[in-house]
């Protein structure tokens, strides 16, 4: 059971319309709302079950009646000073919510069944939600509100979301009143107390540390060690707050945080398991909101005593989330307990470790909780879910690179039956893989087979794609290689024909495969890849590398230039490319784009343009290179690409694909995306996509919104051509071309 004394989600006066309350069952996303008199005393309550049935046996709907005129009357409710076990005994598969009543029937509180997740300000902690990262600044400010300041700011540039403090009255605290001076004190005692009395902040320096958090935009959360320092948090307005490991077995403050309302993050260190069972129980009764923290108070805690397995035993026994407060040595525990299941992670946090004061040896550093954040996320990333295995993008291109397929080895006609004895596995695998071989058997041939053919899934299907004429609204193409555009050709009716050439393709002697003149246009499709592993990059800091780069860019210019004559409609071919500026390991800061922008300006300029028009593609955040994923800085994002076409008399390949996982990873808007870059199209690369690396996908298969697309770029960008870039879409005579073609043909 979960008591919420925050009303204003759930109540509507009486004398509020139906409308309103509609409004407010929405936007609560809790099914019901209260209506009470000016006064507070509950009237009536409504669900938006009530509210169906009330709907559908109205003749004519009036919603500007008092909501007082349909709520149930007749409702199950509770005194607040009732017992929690009995309150909780109400519940039902009907009921979810309890109004809570004082002696006058007035609404105070609610309750409900205990949810699966907890609210702390604007974070959500659940089992879906990113980790709630806690820097432990308590008392390693050492009595300074300018250090304290200083450990604000760099736990934000460690990317914390929350830093946290410790308040203590240590007069109400100690026996001896905070006696640092005590005699009769234990060593650890004396110690401690010592270091409390001289490096506190004074209750006004506390609350100016909070305030300066909210400033600057971290969570700020406290822990209150005693019920004095409870009421000063409670009076400015705290949002949540932490209980210390010290705090877990006493049941008073417990109690006096739990009446607060407010969410609880509490430490289990020094506890047996008997004891966080009893708090646990006591949480509960009194309907509080809390997560339980795997911890072991010793500092800095043997790794021989952590036990991280333990989390999933402590949230079996809280039910409730979980996390992991840490005071061992470095970041690598902190990370390995988010794989386990920690949703929140606390570890302390200093400038100096060197600083008096026993916290501070097991602080980070600033570098070191960076690190530790950017491990925590990249566990997340890395997690998934336990639903069935899919194979990611990158996996999907090698497994064409590296698997095996099956193929035939002897030439078979439609209508002719497939033997095992005609079916071998060789590589590589753009083929149907090898344990489809049984499947084959015994089928017919659906179209001509020559030997050394790959078999692929369509022909275990009845239906075929087949080409055919299309027409569109704008030119339109198809992608090919030098060794496949005449069979391409002839089963349609491009404008135009997009060359993707590889590093290879530039040693050809291309009269091998141009013995006539062709009533098209064409486009070329720069290498990404060079002969000796060398990646294209115009603007790679290294100028050796940046200079080869532009002397391969030049041979395919020249190229280009050769293929012209073949192409009676062509006039200054377009050559599309991947400029380069991506990195291996982590994106570029915002503010070291421009030097990359100039870098490649200086490249260009380099060039031997004459005839010909380059056209830079956008990219995605997370392209996939030869099998691996890079990071992508240049032409991702729109305002970027808007500027630089505007000032430097550039246009661009909109790849459709691309610029759709630009926008799922950075929340722009694809719409708003479209209108800013379409002005300055001069080609498109049209297909699916999904998530934030799911390219190349077949048109209807992922995220994308054609009609809405379409009608965007008939405004933005209605004379550019374009291409169906469907990953693998060659494949079978181009099948998948064909079908994205005829999916196209709908839109545009």
């Amino acid at each position: 059971m979960l008591i919420d004394r925050n009303l204003s989600k759930y109540i509507v006066f009486s004398e509020d319309s139906i409308l309103n309350a509609l409004k407010k069952i929405s936007d609560n996303k809790s099914r019901i709302i209260f209506s009470v008199t000016e006064s507070g005393v509950l009237e009536g309550v409504l669900t938006d079950g009530d509210l169906r049935r009330w709907l559908v046996e109205q003749n004519t709907i009036d919603l500007n009646q008092a909501v007082s005129h349909i709520s149930n009357k007749r409702f199950k409710y509770a005194s607040f000073e009732e017992d929690p076990e009995k309150i909780n005994s109400y519940f039902s598969e009907q009921i979810e919510f309890i109004p809570l009543l004082d002696d006058n029937d007035r609404l105070v509180a609610i309750a409900g069944k205990r949810p699966n997740e907890i609210k702390i300000g604007d974070f959500i902690i659940n089992n879906e939600s990113p980790t709630f990262i806690i820097a432990e600044i308590g008392n390693n400010h050492n009595g300074s509100l300018d250090l304290a300041k200083k450990l604000i700011d760099q736990a934000i540039a460690a990317g914390a979301n929350c830093a946290k403090f410790q308040l203590r009255s240590l007069k109400s605290l100690y026996h001896n009143a905070g006696n640092a001076d005590d005699a009769s004190e234990d060593l650890g005692s004396q110690y401690t107390l010592d270091l409390l009395s001289r490096f506190q902040l004074s209750d006004e320096e506390m609350l100016q540390a909070f305030d300066y958090c909210k400033q600057k935009g971290i969570l700020p959360l406290c822990t209150p060690w005693d019920l004095d320092s409870l009421n000063i948090l409670e009076n400015y307005g705290m949002v949540g707050y932490k209980v210390a490991s010290a705090d877990l077995t006493n049941h008073e403050l417990l109690k006096a945080l739990a009446k607060t309302g407010k969410p609880l993050i509490c430490s289990t260190g020094m506890s047996t398991e008997a004891e966080i069972s009893e708090s646990v129980k006591l949480l509960q009764k009194l309907g509080a909101m809390y997560v339980l923290l795997h911890c072991n108070s010793t500092y800095p805690a043997p790794f021989k005593d952590v036990n991280l397995n333990y989390i999933n035993r402590l949230k079996e026994l809280g039910d409730c989330p979980v996390g992991y407060s840490g005071h061992e040595r470095g970041i690598n525990i902190a990370i390995a307990a988010v794989s386990k299941g920690a949703k929140v992670i606390e570890k302390h946090f200093t400038l100096d470790k060197s600083m008096e004061g026993n916290d501070h040896k097991v602080s980070l550093l600033p570098e070191e909780f960076k690190s530790m954040v950017e491990g925590v996320r990249q566990v997340e990333e890395a997690l998934g879910t336990a639903s069935e295995r899919q194979l990611s993008q990158g996996e999907l291109m090698n497994r064409e690179t590296l698997a095996k397929s099956l193929i035939i080895n002897c030439d078979l006609q439609p209508g002719e039956v497939i033997t095992e004895a005609m079916i071998e596995v060789k590589s590589p695998g753009k083929g149907l893989q090898p344990n489809r071989r049984k499947e084959l058997i015994g089928k017919k041939a659906k179209r001509p087979l020559k030997i050394g053919d790959f078999f692929f899934a369509s022909d275990l299907e009845e239906a075929q794609i087949t080409a055919k004429n299309y027409k569109f609204n704008r030119p339109w193409g198809l992608p090919v290689r030098y060794h496949d555009f005449t069979k391409l050709l002839i089963k349609s009716n491009p404008d135009l024909l997009e060359f993707h050439l590889s590093y290879k393709d530039l040693e050809q002697d291309i009269k091998q495969y141009f013995d006539n003149t062709y009533d098209l246009d064409f486009v070329v499709h720069s290498p990404e890849l060079f002969a000796g592993d060398h990646v294209l990059d115009l603007c790679s800091l290294d100028e050796d590398y940046r200079n080869h780069s532009i002397q391969e860019l030049q041979r395919v210019i020249d190229i280009t230039r050769q293929l012209k004559p073949y192409f009676k409609k062509a006039s200054r071919p377009l050559i599309v490319t991947n400029i380069g500026g991506f990195t291996l390991d982590e994106p570029l800061p915002i503010n070291q784009r421009q030097k990359y922008y100039e870098l490649l300006l200086d490249s260009l300029s380099k060039l031997d343009q004459e005839g010909v028009e380059i056209i830079p593609q956008t990219m995605p955040p997370f392209p996939w290179h030869f099998g691996g994923q890079i990071y992508h800085n240049l032409f991702v994002a729109p305002q970027d690409i808007a500027e630089f076409c505007s000032q430097h008399n550039y246009r661009i390949c909109l790849d459709i694909s691309h610029s759709k996982l630009a926008c799922n990873h950075h929340n722009f808007s694809f719409k708003e995306f479209v209108e800013k870059v379409g002005f300055y199209t001069a080609h498109l690369h049209i297909a699916d996509a999904e998530g934030l690396d799911g390219e190349g996908l077949q048109i209807e298969n992922g995220d994308i919104d054609f009609p809405a697309l379409a009608e965007d770029l008939k405004k933005t960008a209605p004379n550019a051509s374009f291409i169906p870039e469907i990953w693998q879409g060659h494949k079978n005579e181009g099948e998948g071309f064909w079908l994205a073609l005829e999916r196209l043909e709908i839109f545009f």
